[in-house]
């Protein structure tokens, strides 16, 4: 154990839970929408726990279900075009349980290379066969889907907005290329679930793609500011989950405080339609900031903005620096990103004032130009 955790401090890939001692500038955080500490977010929280308790007390099919449980996927459906809705604990918990469900030993997964580690693991959880196509390759997908055309059920995976890239997956091209081939589909939004599509419905639906993609997945923990995963999806795709994902069934229902939230963020989105879009645009002014200076941010398309570094050692030290000025900015290294691909990844969110970012993106450029 200790050779191991010395190499990894060798190769500056060794990682550290720090709770911050000072104000930051947070450019690392995910609540794009600035929703975690919002008044009506909160007070649907404290509402929950008055009403239903801390705890569902019990797993979703013993007695754990409540109506919060029920009103939640309700909505979410609603939100994301599709008939159903089903929440699970997690992000991460979501993926975990609903690969292995709808595909095993004898199938194929057909995932974009950068596919987020918890579609990998789930993956590996399923005991099909991986075959992974470039990124954003959609003829690289299908010269995959035609060399494995054997194969018995096949699920094509990717995300909409890609969590260390902030860039966009051509998602008409994918899903032509899965419908063709009679694979089913799977969109990860948890990036872009809040902030793309019309109310932040995310990008399936702003394609219109509600038809071609068979699961879209998202989290509560992203734009929504709150925690949990969930899926949208058909009525019998959800009656399959209930009874196949493990990490539904085999866990503590998301207590209701967390349910709360999600319906107070749900609300608060209804009522300001435009968040995504202000999101969206305040994140073009910081990229074009960093742009002008002559930084490379990457393929980004999104609220979420890398500034390519390559070395880890360099990474690292960037974000040191970045933080004795006052800014909170993670360095990304391997396994996360591909080898010699280390990045700053700055994440733009509603709590960032325009006068933030204009200067922000002069104190990144300075120390990285410098």
């Amino acid at each position: 154990m200790d050779a191991e955790l010395d190499a990894l401090r060798e190769a500056h890939l060794f990682r550290r839970a720090i709770a911050l001692d000072r104000a930051l500038l947070n450019f690392s955080s995910n609540d794009y929408l600035n929703l975690a500490h919002h008044p009506e977010v909160i007070a649907a929280a404290e509402r929950a726990l008055r009403e239903c308790g801390a705890s569902a007390g019990a797993s979703r099919l013993v007695s754990g279900t409540l109506a919060l449980h029920e009103e939640l996927e309700a909505r979410l459906a609603k939100l994301k075009g599709y008939p159903a809705g089903l929440v699970f604990g997690s992000g991460y918990l979501t993926n975990l349980g609903v690969l292995p469900a709808l595909v095993g030993r004898g199938d194929a997964i057909f995932a974009d290379r950068l596919a987020h580690a918890s579609l990998m693991d789930a993956t590996m959880l399923s005991r099909a066969e991986l075959h992974r196509f470039r990124h954003n390759d959609a003829g690289h997908l299908e010269e995959l889907l035609k060399k494995h055309a054997g194969a018995g059920r096949k699920l094509v995976v990717t995300e909409s907005v890609f969590s260390m890239d902030g860039d966009l997956a051509p998602l008409p091209d994918i899903a032509t290329v899965a419908e063709r081939h009679g694979a089913l589909l799977l969109v990860d939004e948890a990036h872009a679930t809040g902030v793309f599509g019309p109310g932040g419905s995310g990008l399936i639906r702003e394609h219109k793609l509600e038809s071609a993609v068979n699961i879209s997945m998202g989290t509560l923990s992203k734009a929504l500011g709150g925690y949990g995963g969930f899926v949208a999806c058909s009525e019998k795709l959800r009656a399959l989950l209930i009874n196949r994902a493990r990490a539904f069934i085999f866990t503590t229902a998301p207590p209701p405080p967390v349910l709360g939230a999600a319906l107070g963020a749900l609300d608060v989105l209804e009522k300001n339609t435009g968040l995504g879009a202000e999101l969206l645009r305040r994140a073009a002014l910081f990229r074009q900031q960093l742009q002008a200076a002559g930084l490379d941010t990457m393929q980004s398309a999104s609220q979420i903005i890398p500034v390519f570094v390559g070395d880890n050692a360099r990474a690292l030290a960037l974000a040191g620096r970045l933080r004795e000025q006052g800014l909170l900015v993670v360095a990304i290294r391997p396994p996360t990103v591909p080898e010699g691909t280390a990045r700053l990844r700055l994440s733009v969110t509603l709590a960032h004032s325009e006068a933030d970012l204009v200067r922000s993106a002069k104190i990144v450029s300075s120390a990285i130009v410098r």
